[in-house]
């Protein structure tokens, strides 16, 4: 159900609407001081433009003016000058030309009965700080706001994070559930994994340090956290903080959206959030390209439903196929199975009646690795990944790469130990598809892991690191994950 409160902004009466979920739009029981944000913002004082009459400032100056400024420049005049053209009027300003600094501009804006300036800039929208505005009686009126809500409800902004509603109502309740049952579900696959392991003769191949660390599988590997991604945000009509539940002022920019759930919040808030983003799937416009642990999010699944249905289609008519990710299938049909799963996601068709050549499936996979926009094997630990493949000692080696294992977000764990699973099943057939670890290493070793800087010279120089890594990983699948 919707609810629908109007408030009067400027010579408009504007309408928003707020979901039963969230803190009702007329929700002032809250609090005095929050009601009192809203008539402060609505209730402070208008912009006055001080027109220049030419009789304060030399004619030539005015004329020159920038071309995106209007008859509120003044010309190069001094502070006292702008003081005194603004007549203590509150809200009056003025704009002028640096005597200092010829070709700097300034904002001479009245408030609180003294004459403000602020350094003023331009590059196809005007700004003093970090919102961008049209025009200049834009960028007053906003500033005006701001300045009369942080001067009289000073104390109170500085405490609005200090008891948030966000873990009482709203967004965190709707998760609660799902994420209670998605976690409780997965700890149930977690021990099962380890029961398995642990019953695997091959975890006798290392030593016993690793070992243990292999068989305790953490929980937290299926806890996928996300972060939100705020972004700077304007609302139309009034709006209400989702965090601390107080209103959102401002013209222009009042606040951040997460573009992947439409989170709403203040800026300051946005800092004190907790990593539980729940991306909407309407907000996510494509498969290929997505962030990795956004896509399995949105999907409520372990891995990404590419990296499933591709390892499906192919362990079931491929495995045996000579040169197997090797042999590059045609790029044409390729990008339309991207373009496929782009469109129709899980649903998307991928059968041998639609594309009989195995290889196309296989260089479909491969290009989703390849154009993740933070790899399977992540900037933060490529370093770390490539130090262990340097360690000389064998046993050693594989401890380091398992402490570097653990590092992985899970989402990123948990599709790099199943791709691993999947490679292994690969090399079981070498006699008919003739790929060992090592040539699978040389075709995933630059798909999966990328270094964080864009250097031709340092890719070369890690190249055999890269390789040796998934070489690893792909012969020790069974005691690493």
């Amino acid at each position: 159900m919707l609810k629908n409160t109007s408030l009067q902004y400027g010579n408009r009466t504007c309408i928003s609407y707020s979901k039963r979920h969230l803190v009702p739009r007329g929700s002032f029981v809250l609090g005095r001081t929050k009601h009192c944000l809203v008539l402060h913002h609505h209730h402070n004082r208008q912009p006055v433009r001080v027109h220049c009459c030419g009789h304060c400032a030399i004619p030539s100056q005015v004329e020159n003016r920038p071309k995106y400024y209007g008859r509120e420049f003044h010309g190069i005049i001094s502070r006292e000058k702008a003081d005194e053209l603004l007549g203590g009027v509150e809200g009056a300003y003025i704009l002028r030309e640096s005597q200092r600094q010829p070709g700097c501009y300034t904002l001479a804006l009245r408030f609180g009965n003294q004459t403000l300036n602020y350094r003023l800039f331009y590059d196809g929208k005007h700004f003093v700080g970090e919102k961008r505005f049209e025009s200049i009686h834009d960028l007053v009126t906003d500033g005006l706001i701001t300045l009369y809500i942080e001067t009289k409800a000073s104390e109170y902004i500085s405490k609005m994070t200090t008891n948030p509603i966000y873990e009482h109502i709203g967004y965190a309740t709707l998760l609660r559930e799902k994420v209670s049952r998605r976690l409780s579900r997965s700890k149930n696959e977690s021990r099962k994994t380890s029961v398995a392991n642990d019953e695997h003769t091959a975890v006798e191949k290392i030593s016993s340090l690793v070992r243990r660390a292999a068989l305790t599988h953490n929980d937290n590997h299926f806890n996928y956290e996300k972060t939100h991604n705020f972004k700077v945000h304007t609302f139309r009509g009034p709006h209400w903080c989702e965090y601390c539940a107080n209103f959102m002022w401002g013209l222009i920019a009042q606040g951040v959206q997460c573009s992947d759930c439409g989170l709403n919040v203040h800026k300051q808030c946005s800092k004190h959030v907790p990593n539980d983003c729940q991306p909407n799937l309407k907000r996510i416009k494509k498969v290929y390209c997505c962030d990795l642990t956004t896509l399995v999010k949105a999907h409520n699944t372990q891995r990404p439903m590419v990296v499933d249905i591709c390892i499906r289609e192919i362990e079931a008519r491929g495995l045996k196929s000579e040169g197997l990710y090797r042999v590059s299938g045609f790029t044409e049909h390729i990008e339309d199975v991207k373009m496929a799963f782009d469109r129709d996601g899980e649903k998307a068709d991928i059968s041998a009646n639609i594309y009989p050549d195995i290889n196309i499936i296989t260089g479909a996979l491969k290009l989703y690795f390849r154009d993740l926009p933070i790899p399977v094997i992540t900037y933060d630990t490529y370093s770390k990944f490539i130090e262990a493949a340097k360690v000389p000692n064998a046993d050693e080696r594989l401890e380091a790469v398992h402490e570097v294992l653990m590092l992985l977000p899970p989402a990123h764990y948990e599709t790099l130990r199943y791709l691993m699973i999947h490679l292994k099943k690969v090399t079981m057939n070498e006699k008919d598809n003739l790929m060992n670890a090592e040539n699978l290493g040389i075709v995933f070793g630059p798909t999966l892991m990328r270094p964080p800087e864009d250097s031709t010279l340092t890719t070369l120089h890690d190249m055999r690191y890269q390789r040796l890594i998934v070489q690893i990983l792909v012969e020790n699948e069974d005691v690493l994950f």
